[in-house]
């Protein structure tokens, strides 16, 4: 395996544009790509040198990696693949590189029964079937939900440093409604999946006001020479206890939310409640039930209900158990309407 990661970025980035047969790649393109991607995902600003990327085509040329890339120069000054459908990346794992994932993945699974390491059973598995799958050559036996390609996954190496070091961003973010991107000076504290879509939670720097931006969404983030500020009253451990999803101000507070539902999804609800705060309150001789459960009102919140159709009916607050039933009946109409 490559010593650093600093050098894996690098040689899957020669990799990539050594594959763009429709570009003419000379060793300074190569350099400046080298560059620009160890900025995008490491922050790194110092750039690459010549003759760092001269090693690290030298490298990718031997057999010390397993590569033994087919890197030509033609012209005399433009670099490609002799063949032009090598990548390194569709090369099998060496038994050294396999050897040492798998005392990685054992000493994961040496902590699985501590508390803290609980969440990461999901990940060690998914380790474990892609080790197998290169090493006995099958089919996997265990299928995790994944986008590929998702917009902005790029980003989250970089942001991640950034928050590890408290270091203050400038971020152009453009919602979809807007025409142009809006900049912010920004203190970045925490990163947050939901549904395979990852967000970005952090404060702006002026005043401390709380934005969290999909990552899809930011146009750029560059470092600023700007005093980092933490947000007293956001604390990235508990904010989400009582919130579905990822849309919650700082000053928001949870209501109880009470529902019926069916007896057929009163079964599934059981075994995967909506919320950690749900809890049953009643059950009919029918089967159904009535839970309630206590989260910030949000859009999230509304869309897993929504996703169980007339399985559920939101009995408490009014105001939820409203905004539902005009849902539900534009739904109604949406479908009356059509031919």
């Amino acid at each position: 395996m490559p010593a650093n990661k600093n050098a894996l970025i690098r040689y899957k980035t020669i990799d990539n544009c050594l594959r763009n047969r429709y570009r003419r790649w000379t060793l300074d393109d190569l350099v400046d790509a080298c560059s620009d991607a160890l900025y995008d995902m490491e922050g790194i600003r110092k750039g690459v040198s010549v003759r760092t990327v001269q090693g690290d085509i030298q490298m990718m040329r031997s057999d010390k990696l397993g590569y033994n890339a087919p890197i030509e120069v033609y012209d005399h000054k433009y670099y490609r693949y002799a063949d032009k459908d090598y990548s390194i990346m569709d090369l099998p794992m060496s038994q050294n590189d396999y050897e040492m994932m798998q005392e990685a993945v054992d000493l994961l699974r040496q902590l699985e029964d501590f508390e803290h390491f609980a969440e990461m059973a999901d990940v060690v598995s998914r380790l474990q079937d892609k080790l197998s799958i290169s090493r006995n050559n099958r089919k996997p036996i265990i299928h995790f939900d994944s986008v590929p390609d998702l917009k902005g996954i790029r980003l989250l190496n970089p942001l991640y440093n950034y928050i590890a070091n408290k270091q203050t961003l400038r971020i152009k973010y453009q919602s979809f409604a807007a025409k142009q991107p809006t900049e912010y000076i920004f203190c970045p504290y925490l990163l947050k999946e939901f549904r395979n879509r990852w967000f970005l939670f952090g404060s702006k720097a002026s005043n401390l006001l709380l934005y969290n931006f999909p990552l899809d969404r930011i146009v750029s983030v560059e470092p600023v020479d700007v005093p980092f500020r933490e947000n007293p009253d956001f604390d990235s451990e508990h904010f989400f206890d009582d919130v579905i999803g990822v849309s919650k101000n700082i000053r928001n507070t949870p209501r109880t939310i009470k529902f019926w539902a069916s007896a057929e999804q009163c079964k599934y609800i059981m075994t995967k409640p909506i919320h950690r705060s749900q809890q049953l309150i009643q059950e009919y001789p029918d089967g159904s039930c009535i839970f309630q459960i206590d989260v910030v009102i949000n859009f999230e919140m509304y869309s897993v209900f929504m996703s169980y159709g007339p399985g559920i009916k939101i009995l408490y607050p009014r105001n939820a158990m409203m905004y539902m039933r005009d849902k539900m009946k534009e739904a109604f109409e949406l479908y009356e309407s059509t031919e």
